[in-house]
């Protein structure tokens, strides 16, 4: 590791932390030749999810795409913004577990669903209803009837 502050490349680690969640090393540092000190950060590489869509494009899995999906079906409801959270990490590190990086979204809105469906069954009809893009009365009551 070269020195940040003169570019010399012999520097020594003085202390290393590892962070709460166990994912970042935190090491500072101090420079052989000028003597100051900094810190760097390791942390594993993770490989993007992607998420195919419809349509047949990909594109990056986005937590706060999926925050903004879950908003409206939890809105009034009894899950708390905590839950919401909840539910977000649960599904991704779901999705970090597989043996592939690419997923369909239909995968992902049925976790979302199953989820949601232990919360809260309003949210979960009001997710189910866009996801599942219920076109008339009767995909509302075929899907209520599940629940009862």
């Amino acid at each position: 590791m070269f020195c940040i502050f003169c570019k010399n490349q012999d520097t020594e680690v003085i202390e290393t932390r590892i962070s709460d969640d166990g994912a970042t090393v935190r090491r500072r540092r101090v420079c052989l030749k000028c003597e100051k000190r900094f810190t760097t950060y390791e942390r594993v590489e993770e490989l993007p999810i992607l998420v195919i869509k419809r349509d047949g494009r990909r594109e990056r899995f986005d937590r706060d795409k999926l925050r903004r999906g879950l908003v409206i079906p939890c809105e009034k409801t009894t899950i708390s913004s905590d839950q919401v959270e909840g539910v977000i990490n649960e599904v991704e590190q779901d999705l970090k577990q597989r043996e592939t990086t690419e997923i369909e979204s239909k995968e992902i809105g049925n976790l979302v669903a199953k989820k949601l469906k232990k919360l809260d069954k309003i949210a979960y009809i009001r997710f189910a209803s866009v996801f599942r893009r219920f076109v008339d009365l009767e995909d509302f009551e075929k899907e209520l009837k599940k629940l009862s």
